[in-house]
């Protein structure tokens, strides 16, 4: 097992991922859970903008029609 995109997601659950979405936002912060349209709760987030922590979130859902690439 592991080889479908979600079981990648599982593997990484309760670590820290950076989520990039369309329009080039990025949000770090540790994966909480997900479902089958990708969409993704994170707890402790934070938004990039080039590289740089811009503002603290604390827990976002993020749409999983937004979601370009999510990276461990």
């Amino acid at each position: 097992m592991g080889n479908r995109p979600l079981d990648k997601l599982n593997n990484v659950l309760d670590e820290s991922v950076l989520v990039r979405l369309k329009g080039s936002r990025e949000f770090r912060g540790i994966l909480q859970g997900y479902d089958v349209h990708m969409n993704l709760t994170l707890e402790n987030a934070e938004e990039l903008v080039d590289g740089v922590v811009t503002r603290q979130i604390g827990t976002v859902v993020v749409r999983g029609d937004n979601v370009v690439y999510v990276s461990p």
